[in-house]
Order: structure tokens, then sequence, then C-alpha cells
């Protein structure tokens, strides 16, 4: 258990600030499967547990496989994405790991992919689940979903 504070609970809410931005980045035309993609790669990514208990809960909600979920931290050597997907999740992995070198490989397969409006949507929607990975991981949050997974485990 943590002593951190839990930025969810605090007085005035601030995160919900971020919740509403994130859902306005959601709404502005991305498919659901591929904001999916895009969360539980930068979650891996960044070692976030409640993020990716968040995101592949709602994944098998919403009709992803197993397979594609479990592939995704080796989505180059994998078969089971489309080259759209392929290209957000490379674009996913150049910006949160912020590595110049992929960064213009993986925007050269955006841009074959995506309409620059859906490039600067990829983009808003990358930077939104990072701060929510680090928002997160900062306060050691562990999602209910996990609590209750861990009292089950036991």
């Amino acid at each position: 258990m943590s002593n951190r504070t839990n930025p969810y609970g605090v007085t005035g809410n601030p995160v919900q600030l971020m919740v509403d931005y994130g859902n306005a980045v959601a709404s502005l035309g991305l498919e659901k499967s591929l904001i999916i993609l895009v969360e539980t790669r930068a979650s891996q990514i960044n070692g976030c547990a409640g993020c990716l208990v968040w995101h592949t809960r709602e994944a098998r909600a919403t009709g992803e496989t197993e397979a594609r979920i479990y592939q995704l931290d080796a989505w180059r050597e994998s078969p089971l994405y489309s080259a759209r997907e392929r290209a957000a999740i490379a674009w996913t992995d150049a910006l949160t790991k912020m590595d110049r070198r992929d960064m213009e490989e993986a925007y050269e397969l955006v841009a074959e992919e995506f309409t620059p409006e859906e490039q600067v949507q990829l983009n808003l929607m990358i930077g939104v689940i990072n701060g929510f990975n680090r928002l997160n991981i900062g306060f050691a949050v562990v999602p209910p979903a996990a609590a209750e997974d861990r009292r089950a485990a036991a």
C-alpha cells in the first residue's frame, strides 16, 4: 500500500481536467481500437501497471484478441497488425521514448497512413496517455481492478 497522495481524490479534482481533455482528444475521430493499442503500448514502454490493467481490460471488452494484446510488445515481429496500426504504434514508440533516431522513420509511416488532421489527433492521444502514465506512476496509483486481482491471487 502506498502512502502517496491519491491524485484522483484531491480537493477540487484537478485530474478531471486531464480526464476531460483525454476524452475530448479520443472523440476527435481516431478508431477506438487504435486508441486502445496506443494507450496500451505507451503504458508498456513506461511500465505503468495500472494503465496496463485498465487498457487491456478495455481492449478485451471491445473485442481485441488475446494474441494481439500479448504480441503488442513485439509488434515489429508480429503479423497481427495492419499498416495503419503499425504506423501508430511506431509513432507511439518514438514519441514515448523521445528517440529522435526512430522518429523520422516512424513519421514516414504515419504520413503514409494518416491524414494531417489524424496525425495531430494521434500525437495528442500519445501525449494524453504519457501524461496519465506519469501521473499514475508518480503517485503509485493502483487501480481498483488490480487490487481485486491481487486479493483473488492471494
